[in-house]
Formats: structure tokens, C-alpha cells, sequence
């Protein structure tokens, strides 16, 4: 089965996708085959530029154009977020099968809209939550799932980042509320409450407190990903979004929850962990070293009961038979890969792809459910949401 990929976006995230799409007949065959047919964004030159190096067989200006295809199967989101509603309801109704990045939408209503959209067309919807598909994370969810971790009573996670720890870092776009949504809460704990759910099950209730350290940067000349270019000595806007967000939770099932996610943590560029403790054992994961993952039970001898290193890259865990020799180690680029596989195969088996919009949707009401609980200084529970 071939699928004719439209996408709209071509730089961080842009990159990170084609290089999947690239990738993924070479290492999954028997998967559904993602056709590279037109990359689409606003700079005729840029854009045209990105499809000759990432390579697209065509570029676009307007993705109202690109939408209106007959040849499109797929239409993959990447821009940002204050684009994803429209682009989506769009392509809903084209019938086209929709890949978005997370965070789905500016607001829960929107992303609510946008599964209500994609349902109604009977379209196939996935949400970007890559770091699911990490092997270490599967073997995480396999643990939980058979039991061998017990009754989950915790689960904290921490996103630390640093690069925008300079005050003379222009004024980017993931800074501006209106077309970001939220800061480090929207972009960085969007993840950590996806793994939570996806591992441990649905928030109950939050509570939460942010910050923004500082409160106006230059205006940025131009932008590519997280990099940025403008003059300390120039005119100065406003940070509009979070640089640290911390909150508490309780999961349905009792579990305790604690999630920090910040831009500000000094020497952490993209410190993406989580630790989970049950009543049978626990397991740490760090994503600056995904391939491993920390185990503990409490049915080991006490002679030799401790955190024990798990690589996962062997046959026993997921996706392993695609790659390399036991041991050597995959990275960040795969898990967009392991992605756009459940993406494409589950178009080809006709079924839901998870995480899905519903899944984007889940996630949106927890970030906004902090936000309330930080704006009335008390517990909020999701279902007020």
C-alpha cells in the first residue's frame, strides 16, 4: 500500500518527519509505503529549498491548495500551533487522513473541534507524542500492563531544557502566547502528561504554579527551531507564555503524580525523565540516555536488590528486529519512525492510530486545567474541563 504525504512545515519538526518517511520503508518493507509528494510552506524559495534537500518531489505555497489535491492522501501538520485547527478542519473535510504535532490545538475548545471534525469525516488522526514510541518506554508500558511493577503509587517526571536562559535570546515564536498557546507547559509538559497517561492512566485533579523569568526579550530577526537571531541593544517584546511550569496530580486509579517542566534548568538541554514506583518494583527513564532503562523489583534477593540497566535494544523489546546488532544504539530521529509506522500501518489495517486526537484532546484539558489552578490557586479536577 502506497499513501501520498502532503505536509505543511518544513523546519524542526519538518526535518524530523521527512527524515521518517525516508527511513521507514527501508527498515519496516512490509509497512504501508509513505509517498514524499509535496512539502508545503509560506517562503516559495525556503520551502522549495527544504524539498530539494529533505526530498519532496514538489513544494507549496498555499496549503489551502495542497488540500484541494485529489493525489493527497496524508496531510501532515508541523507548523505552528496557532495553525493546526484550520489546516485540520480543512483536511477533515477533504477526507484526508491527518497527522498533527502536539500540542493539538491553542485551546481545549479547538482541539475538541478538531476531533469532532476528523471523527465526522471518518478520517484516520494521530497526535505527535513521539516520545511513546522509545523502546525503553514500550518496555516500560509492558511492565505496567503484566503486572510485574504491581499497584502504581507514583509517578514524577521532569522536561529541564536551558536554551533560553540567556535574556538576550530573541523573542521566538514558541514565546508568544498567540501563536504558541503556553511556554514550557504547552511544548515540554505536554509530553510528560501524554507518557502519564499512556503509562499510568487519566489525571484525576491538578494544582499547579508557574513562572515567567523574564518578562521581555529582543525581537527576533529570524528563527529556525530552537535557534534565533536578533540584536541584544534592538526593540524588545513581550514574553507572552510560561518558563516554568510545576504541578501536582492524582491519577484515577490513586496514583500520585508531580510533573516539572521548564527552559530555565542550567545545563539540561532536553532532559526528558520520568520515575515510576509500584508496589512490586520501580523504573527510571531518562531520554538523553533512551536506549536504557533503570529496574528495580523487590522480588530480588536482598543480597543483590537495586536499580539494575536494562538496554533496550536487544531482540526481546520493540522494534528491535528493524535495526541494529544487540547493542548498538538507535536515537532521537527513531522514534518519528516507530511514529509514522503505527501512522501509516493503521490506515493500512483500517483502525485508530493511537495516541490519537482523542488523545491531543486528553492532554489539552490537563494543560488547561493546571492553567485554572494556577489562576485560582486551587485543585481543579479534569472533569470541570
Amino acid at each position: 500500500m502506497s499513501l501520498r504525504v502532503g505536509m505543511i512545515g518544513y523546519k524542526f519538526m519538518g526535518k524530523a518527519h521527512s527524515n521518517a518517511y525516508r527511513a521507514l520503508p527501508m527498515f519496516f518493507p512490509k509497512a504501508a509505503k509513505p509517498e514524499m509528494a509535496v512539502i508545503c510552506g509560506r517562503d516559495g524559495q525556503a520551502v522549495q529549498e527544504a524539498a530539494d534537500r529533505f526530498g519532496w518531489a514538489e513544494s507549496e505555497t498555499d496549503w489551502r491548495a495542497l488540500i484541494a489535491r485529489d493525489d493527497i492522501d496524508i496531510i501532515d501538520i508541523n507548523a505552528p500551533s496557532d495553525a493546526h485547527k484550520e489546516i485540520a478542519l480543512a483536511a477533515a473535510q477533504a477526507g484526508k487522513h491527518i497527522f498533527c504535532e502536539k500540542p493539538l490545538a491553542l485551546s481545549l475548545k479547538d482541539a475538541r473541534e478538531m476531533l469532532q471534525a476528523a471523527e465526522t469525516a471518518g478520517i484516520k488522526h494521530m497526535t505527535g507524542f513521539n516520545y511513546r514510541f522509545s523502546p525503553a518506554v514500550q518496555l516500560v508500558k509492558k511492565l505496567i500492563t503484566s503486572g510485574r511493577l504491581g499497584q502504581i503509587y507514583h509517578f514524577r517526571a521532569w522536561f529541564l531544557q536551558d536554551w533560553i536562559l540567556d535574556p538576550s535570546f530573541p523573542l521566538v515564536w514558541r514565546l508568544q502566547k498567540e501563536i504558541a498557546g503556553s511556554g514550557s507547559h504547552g511544548d515540554l509538559g505536554a509530553h510528560l502528561i501524554d507518557l502519564a497517561h499512556y503509562l499510568v492512566g487519566d489525571l484525576e485533579e491538578v494544582i499547579g504554579m508557574s513562572e515567567t523569568f523574564i518578562k521581555e526579550r529582543p525581537l527576533a530577526a529570524e528563527m529556525t527551531g530552537l535557534s534565533a537571531k536578533g540584536s541584544a541593544d534592538g526593540p524588545k517584546g513581550e514574553v507572552t507564555v510560561d518558563d516554568a511550569t510545576l504541578f501536582l496530580s492524582r491519577f484515577k486509579n490513586g496514583a500520585l503524580g508531580s510533573f516539572e517542566a521548564t527552559r530555565f534548568a542550567a545545563g539540561h538541554r532536553s532532559t526528558n525523565a520520568f520515575e515510576i514506583n509500584g508496589s512490586l518494583g520501580s523504573v527510571r527513564f531518562d531520554f538523553e540516555r533512551m536506549n536504557e532503562l533503570e529496574v528495580y523489583f523487590t522480588s530480588d534477593a536482598e543480597d543483590v536488590q537495586g536499580f539494575r540497566r536494562v538496554l533496550a535494544t536487544d531482540p526481546a523489546h520493540a522494534y528491535a528486529e528493524a535495526w541494529w546488532p544487540p547493542g548498538h544504539t538507535i536515537g532521537f530521529e527513531h522514534t518519528f519512525i516507530h511514529e509514522f509506522l503505527e501512522f501509516t500501518t493503521a490506515i493500512q489495517e483500517n483502525r485508530q492510530p493511537e495516541p490519537s486526537f482523542a488523545d491531543g484532546v486528553k492532554c489539552q484539558a490537563v494543560l488547561e486545567a493546571v492553567d485554572r489552578s494556577i489562576a485560582e490557586r486551587r485543585w481543579v479536577s479534569i472533569s470541570e474541563m
